[in-house]
This record gives C-alpha cells, structure tokens and sequence, in this order.
C-alpha cells in the first residue's frame, strides 16, 4: 500500500483551494491560507515532489467537440487473463472516445467511461472496437444522462469527522 503523507491543516487547505481553481495564483493561495507566498510556493513544491499533487487538469466540453453523448461501459474479458488485461487496455487508452478506464473487482473487469458524437458513434464503437476483440465476453451500455463534479478529494480526518 502506498505511503500516507502527512498533511497538517494549511496544507489541507492549500489542496482544497487549488482544486476548486488550480489557476489560483500563489499570491491569492498565500493570502487565503495566511501564510506567506514564499511559504505556498514551498508547501505547493512539496505537495508534488511527494506525490499528493500529480499535475492540473484542463476539462473540456465533449460537447462542444462534437461529442455529445457519454456512455459507461460495463466490459468482461474471456479469459481474464494478465497477458490479455495489458494489450486490452493499451489499445482501450488509445481511443479517442475513452474518457476514463477502471479495472474493477466483481462481475465485470472493467468500466470504460466513452464520449461519443451520437447512438450510431457508439454503436460502432461497442461493435467495432469492444466486441469484435476475442477477448472480450460481454459489453453493457449506460448511457449517461448528466454528470457532476464533487467536492475535493481529501484525506479522512482521525476522528471519523470530515476533514476541514
């Protein structure tokens, strides 16, 4: 299991600001989090260096690419077998549909978020690129109607209570 690292509550609240906005600039950060912006520079500098911070993200509008309609994918693999799992997702990552890629425990190995141009896109997609592989057992479709962000990710707090 992966390293815990500890964060103490400026931290928290550094990680928590630049998720909301990770434009947010370190003189605006410094001053929300009452340091001072040599000290959020530091702090930010180590929040990656030890991995807690992994890069920034920039969320487009499938929409507004000509792909409208998003849809999860609910994938088995027949046999699932580790030289089949790595090909498999290789060539999953590299559609320019696949949105996100899970490997899941339970009835299906894997969740395929895809976003599509229409029904016919992604009827050729399922065909073409999910059933057509030997590999692949079964394929089941949702359709995804409408999608939210959450809050920040944060750790859990040591009392059982939300973090800060």
């Amino acid at each position: 299991m992966p390293e815990t690292v500890a964060l103490d509550p400026v931290d928290l609240r550094i990680l928590r600001l630049l998720q909301n906005d990770a434009r947010t600039t370190y003189r605006d950060l410094a001053a929300q989090v009452g340091v001072a912006p040599s000290t959020c520079l530091d702090r930010v500098a180590r929040l990656r260096r030890s991995g807690v911070i992994l890069g920034h993200e920039l969320r487009l509008d499938p929409t507004k690419l000509g792909r409208g309609l998003e849809a999860l994918l609910s994938v088995q693999l027949r046999p699932h077998r580790r030289e089949l799992v790595g090909p498999f997702v290789e060539r999953i990552r590299a559609l320019p549909e696949s949105r996100a890629l899970f490997h899941l425990a339970g009835p299906d190995d894997y969740l395929v978020h895809v976003a599509v141009a229409d029904t016919a896109d992604l009827q050729r997609l399922v065909l073409d690129e999910f059933t057509s592989r030997r590999e692949v057992a079964r394929v089941e479709t949702r359709l995804i109607f409408q999608q939210w962000s959450c809050g920040p990710l944060l750790p859990p707090a040591r009392d059982g209570s939300a973090a800060p």
